[in-house]
């Protein structure tokens, strides 16, 4: 992983925590990339959201809108779930389950709602919008977190 990636990796998380979003449950894929993006963005967060970070072979690839409501089903119906897969999986699966057109950039994040049978795309947000939730003075995506 380059050192752009953990920054966008660790920003993610950051600004996860600072939109308040706890899960249920943590999926990531099994490849290397995956695990170590999601072990930095979960590096700010509570010790037990960290406890939820569990590998999921479906996200290795070829991950689909059933397989993501698979892994919905292993919670409360009205739960959070995040994964941390990869392209072209994750736009794919926010345009099945939501009907709208995706692109979900190297770093970014999809927030989806389901009910029922559908779905609605949320927020779509690039590793720099990321970077500007989770610390207001970066300027640039790759910028130093915290004047590191």
């Amino acid at each position: 992983m380059t050192e752009r990636g953990r920054q966008q990796a660790y920003a993610a998380g950051l600004a996860i925590e600072r939109l308040h979003g706890d899960f249920d449950a943590v999926l990531f894929s099994p490849r290397v990339r995956a695990r170590q993006t999601a072990e930095l963005a979960a590096e700010g967060w509570s010790q037990q959201q960290r406890a939820l970070l569990t590998v999921h072979p479906p996200l290795g690839g070829g991950f689909d809108a059933a397989q993501a409501r698979d892994a919905l089903s292993a919670i409360a119906a009205d739960g959070r779930l995040l994964v941390v897969g990869h392209e072209p999986d994750l736009s794919r699966t926010v345009g099945e389950l939501t009907g709208a057109r995706a692109d979900v950039k190297k770093g970014g994040l999809a927030i989806v709602r389901l009910e029922g049978a559908g779905g609605e795309l949320v927020a779509l947000l690039r590793p720099r919008e990321l970077g500007l939730i989770a610390d207001p003075a970066i300027e640039a995506v790759g910028a130093p977190l915290g004047g590191e």
